[in-house]
């Protein structure tokens, strides 16, 4: 199976435009487009995770303008977008279809395909002491990483062609309840990653 984007080349840099956040402030946040082909025989649904690996572990050296997020600080896992149940006649999803606009207290309704269901991704947590963002975030909200971090993050999207239709999920549901309801059904996975910092050092 393969994934590709007419809008991200695998390893460079992604556009503004599918970010939370850029130097301003909150940007466009759209989802970029995908498309998926060689699809293996007997799939019956798709799930799809975007994952950034490189997110601090050690909060309160992010977002500060006296010191910076070292490079070899522990990493930790954030998730952008987690969704199931994805069609298996569908081979694309088109940009902005997804998200197109960052809602603060986060989407309540996100739109995405006919039949999919779309799980909460990190700023759910992230924003979860903040009375002005605080609330549950649904579907995809793109990069926004400190713009303290020595580390240019990586933004992982992964396809996965699964022999099942729908997945046991509870709801809400997490990245974390996909990996689980989808062990022993994956028949393929496709991946494509791209690069994001807002610190002026390494643009």
């Amino acid at each position: 199976m393969k994934l590709s984007s007419t809008r991200l080349r695998n390893g460079e840099p992604i556009a503004s435009t599918f970010a939370a956040g850029d130097a301003n402030g909150f940007a466009p946040n759209r989802n970029p487009p995908l498309a998926w082909s060689e699809v293996p025989e007997g799939t019956r649904s798709f799930a799809l995770l975007c994952v950034d690996p490189d997110v601090p572990t050690v909060p309160e050296t992010v977002g500060r303008h006296d010191r910076s997020v070292p490079r070899d600080q522990p990493r930790a896992d954030f998730v952008h977008w987690a969704m199931a149940d994805i069609p298996a006649d569908l081979r694309g999803i088109a940009e902005g279809s997804c998200s197109d606009g960052f809602t603060v207290k986060g989407k309540p309704q996100p739109a995405g395909p006919a039949g999919a269901r779309q799980g909460l991704n990190d700023f759910t947590g992230w924003f979860a002491g903040n009375a002005d963002m605080a609330g549950q975030y649904l579907g995809y909200d793109g990069p926004y990483p400190p713009f303290n971090d020595e580390r240019v993050h990586r933004y992982f999207f992964r396809l996965f062609a699964l022999d099942v239709a729908t997945l046991d999920l509870p709801t809400p549901f997490t990245a974390a309840d996909v990996h689980k309801a989808m062990h022993g059904h994956v028949l393929a996975e496709a991946a494509l990653h791209g690069t994001y910092t807002l610190n002026p050092a390494l643009v």
